[in-house]
């Protein structure tokens, strides 16, 4: 049985694998302070409203602006939402050499957003989640090692 590795706080041993860690990413043409700013970002299609998420002064504030239900959300973001983490993930670990070493140094250790706050993209607490995130980020090390020819 692999190792498994729990991440949640920034402050964490593995706080880099946060969405709210410090790491701006470019993608769509601009740079983005984390890869949270990024995926609230996408949940809409009004312009301004993005540019403002990206602007926001820490992840926790463009998290509020993004959580916000008086903006409408666009209309496919249930099915587009895994997409759009992906490709922020894989963009913080494809533009960060150091993030790549860490993530690729994790072996084969099974990845858990370990929180009781989000049953979707971490663990619920206890194991029941879905841990969307930490399997992104398993898939993304497996595509890293992948093009790097590592096994």
């Amino acid at each position: 049985m692999a190792d498994v590795i729990r991440f949640y706080s920034v402050a964490d041993e593995y706080g880099c694998f946060s969405n709210f860690a410090p790491y701006p990413i470019r993608l769509d043409g601009k740079l983005w302070p984390t890869s949270e700013h990024y995926f609230q970002a996408q949940k809409f299609n009004d312009p301004p409203h993005r540019e403002a998420i990206r602007k926001a002064n820490s992840p926790m504030l463009a998290a509020r602006m993004g959580r916000d239900r008086k903006k409408k959300l666009r209309r496919d973001w249930e099915s587009a939402k895994v997409s759009v983490m992906t490709n922020a993930v894989r963009a913080k670990f494809t533009q960060h050499e150091d993030l790549r070493a860490i993530l690729l140094n994790t072996a084969d250790a099974k990845l858990v957003e370990h929180t009781e706050d989000d049953d979707y993209w971490g663990d619920g607490g206890d194991g029941s989640g879905r841990n969307m995130l930490g399997q992104i980020l398993m898939r993304v090390r497996s595509e890293l090692r992948n093009a790097m020819h590592i096994r």
